[in-house]
């Protein structure tokens, strides 16, 4: 059985597009289509559902708020599909718990790899949006993470994530093993409260705090 996905979006292009796109696919399967926010989010209380993707400007509730709400009632993973790049969305959504941010414009073979990514229990996002977090939140005077909380190694961690790379490019770079790299993740997770590496980029760039 494929990859229950629902498609969330108020464009009937998009969503009919998207559908045939994944249903090729005989990893994915189209649970259901829905128009807006809160028709994914009772559609996910009754459906079971393994990922949602969802837009983020729809009518009665926009994607993020779906998204919250996605997270806290359901065990599905959200997605945000959209043509936005914009820091607010962005940080927005990694606090309400997104697992992948992708543009509308994603290579639709990129687009169901990373779903898949995200069904295995890893989060996406682009390089736009890593730029974006990189840029925007790493100008800002956020002051600094106390580094008395976290080992010198945990800290080389953090700011090596903070850069986009990958758990393979971090141990290669600080000489250690993959498994090493994912144990300090794992301790980071825990110390912060955290639930994903890239709200750890947004924590060491926003000086320790994820809003």
């Amino acid at each position: 059985m494929g990859i229950k996905i629902l498609i969330a979006d108020d464009d009937a292009l998009v969503r009919e597009g998207l559908k045939i796109i994944l249903e090729m696919d005989e990893r994915f399967d189209v649970a259901g289509c829905v128009e807006n926010g809160l028709q994914a989010v009772e559609f996910c209380l009754k459906e079971p559902v393994d990922i949602a993707l969802l837009d983020v400007r729809m009518p009665v509730m926009n994607g993020l708020q779906a998204a919250k709400e996605i997270v806290e009632r359901t065990s599905a993973r959200p997605v945000i599909l959209t043509t936005f790049d914009d820091d607010e969305f962005i940080v927005n959504g990694i606090k309400n718990g997104i697992r992948g941010y992708l543009l509308k414009n994603t290579p639709p073979e990129r687009m169901k790899d990373a779903l898949k990514l995200v069904h295995e229990g890893g989060t996406v996002m682009q390089d736009v949006v890593l730029d974006k977090i990189r840029d925007g939140l790493g100008r800002s005077d956020k002051g600094k993470i106390d580094a008395g909380c976290f080992s010198e190694r945990e800290m080389e961690i953090m700011q090596l994530i903070s850069k986009g790379l990958s758990n393979r490019e971090i141990a290669s770079q600080l000489h250690i093993s993959e498994g090493t790299v994912k144990n300090h993740i794992t301790s980071l997770l825990n110390k912060t409260g955290l639930e994903h590496r890239t709200q750890i980029a947004i924590y060491y760039l926003n000086g320790g705090k994820i809003s």
